[in-house]
């Protein structure tokens, strides 16, 4: 028989479930660290070995506090492919492109899981709670999971509208500060609106997000 009441382990947030914001500082260190060297010295090469050298500083601090090592590889990875480009083009600014690119095509993504009745929100928060293709059963989860996912479109979205024009004008500095600034600030406000958007859509009496109703649970 269904419960009646939101159980206790609802009071878990999506930063909770999905590991905060940690992630995502640490991603902002190495672009920063490629804007000083730039703006010290004007030399992309310059750039390029200190943004290395602080991708590499900050895998080895992640690794040893755990963190999983095909996650830290591509976090160094990421870093290598934006300074390859820079030096291509000869173009600062070109470190930045990935980032910009990245966060179209994530926002694309997004509105088409969506459409397709697949919102990534709920498919990662699946994965993380083990649910497997539960949650979309539950008539609920499946809405709350849809219109969450909106606010993930958003913060894709106020990036490449940000990012665009300062890549597009080749202003370093700005494009670090936004950087950071669009980072794990956004992130948190975003962890923050969906996780009100996903609570607000589900009916009271609904059991949470580790509880999905499929049909059986309901007529019981």
């Amino acid at each position: 028989m269904m419960s009646t009441g939101r159980r206790d382990d609802d009071a878990e947030t999506l930063a909770d479930l999905l590991g905060g914001a940690r992630g995502a500082i640490d991603a902002t260190i190495p672009p920063v660290a490629f804007a000083v060297g730039w703006m010290v010295s004007r030399e992309l090469w310059v750039a390029t070995v200190v943004a290395l050298v602080v991708a590499a500083i900050v895998a080895v601090w992640q690794w040893r506090k755990g963190r999983k090592p095909r996650a830290v590889l591509l976090g160094v990875a990421g870093v290598a492919v934006a300074a390859m480009i820079a030096l291509r083009t000869g173009r600062a600014e070109d470190f930045f492109v990935v980032q910009l690119a990245a966060n179209a095509a994530s926002a694309l993504v997004w509105v088409v899981s969506i459409a397709f009745r697949w919102p990534l929100l709920g498919v990662v928060v699946g994965l993380v709670l083990r649910q497997r293709g539960a949650w979309r059963r539950d008539p609920a989860l499946l809405r709350g999971y849809s219109r969450a996912s909106w606010v993930w479109v958003g913060q894709y979205v106020v990036r490449v509208s940000v990012f665009a024009p300062l890549w597009w004008t080749g202003d370093v500095f700005a494009l670090a500060v936004a950087r950071v600034a669009l980072s794990w600030p956004l992130v948190a406000l975003c962890l923050l609106v969906s996780w009100f958007v996903l609570q607000r859509s589900l009916p009271a009496e609904h059991p949470g997000l580790r509880h999905p109703r499929v049909a059986s649970d309901v007529l019981s």
